[in-house]
């Protein structure tokens, strides 16, 4: 501020903060970064906590924008230490979920969890979903948008798809028209998103309720007397016409699509570009598979390596590893395996480091609510789908790896299998991946059943699961996992479309009691990178077999195992 300017008002700010969040909306880096320049200086001279902690929340954003993670913590945390001094409030409850949104393109999982948390329960306290005497706040409903958002990112669909609606649901008690059109948008775009998901899983008749109930949001959002930013009208207009493809009218959706295609590469940004890409592509896709002979694949392909480099350029995670998937899929098809691998290496090594780069202390979710009992269903609810593994129920490598990291080795034996499915590789091209699926479920649930009281299974990656076995000693471990193998192997698959029996291969490693053994594995991940290594010498021996240290063909009474093919495993 400059010395005889009129004061900046909390209205100034609040103008300057709506404008700062649509521009991060809508991925307008340049809008972002000059508006934030223009309001830093009144930011800094408010006394309010609340805008300290915006302040501390934009500057971490610029933070990621600029790469530099560090400084990005850092407002973080700046951003929490300011709101420990808020009452609670509609605009605590929008930085809360704003932040989320931050924690969550840091690929922070965990933190951005704990986050959204808290943001949920003050939103439903600020606003609950039955209607309340009175006019709620515009922040409540915009917590909700980025809750959504937060929540996509974290792969729980189900869940941005419910924030979504409840934050409809409020914006229509709100007398400000534009802000229901960018929640019915917002609709629109996540019930359209969880259809996609829901078809690939083979629910088609859930998947087509949920598209047409995105195209009716998006009639809604038209129906009003708003005037949306070009962008988000293009992104409604994306929208529309693959949630018609969802609903199972991809010839009628194909026309609109490429039109508002075009539209956006001459005028949209980086990330509309992306998502229109990634839309197109998949409408191809699917026209191609329904069409023989109807081409598009090529197309759809370079589409998909378009919208990854756009959501790579705007730390869109998510859908930049979607598309590397779905690449590895496309170049598959088409009979080029190279190239296919390598879209799908690129897409497992990205999902890793995301995976690796996120390990906070779940507790604190339950320490630091424990006082509100909704806090405590709705911890525990984020919490099953964040350590759980959809498909299968099992707890997945998060779950496992937690679990790990709070065993001490030494103090007694323990032991780890690495279980991989044998050519599971073929089940999916052979067949589908509806049965692939089916195999992995079947296969978690004969692992579940077969295991010893205390032993604990996780779906590790894939179709790799891991077996924990708490006290086991290596003799011991052999003949529980043998009893696993023997279980898949004697397994009735007949009803399942598939060119050979279902088998798994298994590596064991022990970690010794320290009495027993001085040469005690520095940690887990020692212990699992020598079963790891022994699933290797497993598959390599023929599939179908048990291997350990010091363990032959024949040893463990795994008779079965040397009844297997010997030619060379994948």
């Amino acid at each position: 501020m400059t010395p005889g300017s009129p004061p900046v008002t909390d209205g100034h700010l609040e103008t300057a903060l709506r404008l700062l969040l649509a521009a991060d909306r809508r991925d307008d880096d340049a809008a972002f970064r000059a508006g934030l320049d223009d309001a830093e200086p009144a930011l800094a001279a408010a006394a309010e906590p609340r805008w300290a902690a915006w302040r501390a929340a934009l500057g971490a954003r610029r933070a990621l924008l600029d790469g530099d993670r560090d400084a990005a913590a850092d407002g973080v945390t700046a951003a929490r230490e300011a709101l420990g001094a808020c009452a609670p409030s509609a605009s605590t409850a929008l930085v809360l979920a704003y932040l989320a949104h931050v924690e969550a393109t840091a690929d922070h999982l965990d933190a951005a969890m704990l986050l959204a948390v808290d943001a949920s329960l003050l939103t439903e306290q600020l606003a609950p979903a039955e209607p309340a005497a009175g006019t709620p706040s515009p922040e409540v409903v915009q917590a909700h948008l980025w809750l959504s958002l937060t929540l996509t990112a974290l792969d729980l669909e189900e869940l941005a798809v419910a924030q979504a609606e409840r934050g409809c649901a409020v914006a229509e008690r709100l007398p400000d028209v534009g802000e229901r059109w960018q929640l019915l948008r917002l609709c629109a775009q996540q019930r359209v998103e969880l259809a996609q998901t829901l078809r690939r899983r083979g629910q088609a008749a859930r998947a087509r309720e949920l598209a047409g109930a995105a195209i009716a949001a998006a009639s809604d959002a038209r129906a009003l007397e708003a005037e949306p930013d070009p962008d988000d009208s293009d992104q409604l207009d994306v929208v529309q016409a693959w949630a018609l493809s969802c609903h199972g009218e991809p010839d009628d959706a194909l026309g609109p699509l490429r039109s508002v295609h075009r539209r956006v590469h001459r005028s949209g940004s980086t990330w509309l570009r992306g998502y229109a890409d990634l839309a197109l592509a998949r409408l191809l896709t699917r026209l191609s598979q329904e069409h023989s002979g109807g081409g598009g694949g090529e197309e759809a392909a370079g589409l998909l390596v378009d919208a990854a480099g756009a959501f790579a350029a705007t730390a869109d995670r998510r859908r930049y590893r979607q598309c590397l998937l779905e690449l590895g899929q496309a170049t598959a098809a088409m009979g080029r395996p190279a190239e296919a691998l390598y879209w799908l290496d690129a897409y497992r090594s990205d999902t890793g480091r995301a995976h690796a780069r996120s390990r906070e202390l779940w507790a604190e979710m339950f320490v630091r609510r424990s006082r509100l009992r909704e806090a405590e269903r709705q911890a525990a609810l984020l919490r099953r789908h964040a350590l759980e593994d959809p498909l299968t129920g099992l707890g997945n490598r998060r779950s496992a790896e937690r679990r790990l990291a709070g065993l001490r080795l030494g103090a007694e034996p323990l032991s780890l299998a690495v279980v991989d499915v044998d050519r599971f590789k073929e089940v999916n091209d052979d067949t589908s991946h509806t049965h692939g699926d089916e195999v992995l479920r079947r296969v978690a649930a004969l692992l579940r059943e077969h295991s010893r009281a205390g032993d604990e299974v996780y779906r590790w990656a894939g179709d790799e699961f891991l077996v924990v076995l708490p006290a086991a000693t290596q003799a011991q471990a052999l003949a529980a996992v043998e009893r696993l193998r023997a279980a898949v192997a004697e397994a009735d698959w007949a009803d399942l479309p598939l060119t050979e029996p279902i088998t798994v291969s298994i590596g064991v490693a022990t970690a010794p009691a320290a009495a027993d053994d001085r040469s005690v594995p520095v940690g887990w991940r020692s212990l699992f990178d020598t079963a790891d290594l022994h699933l290797f010498s497993a598959k390599r021996g023929g599939r179908n077999r048990v291997r350990a240290p010091g363990l032959v063909d024949g040893d463990g009474g795994s008779a079965a195992a040397d009844q297997a093919s010997p030619e060379a495993a994948p």
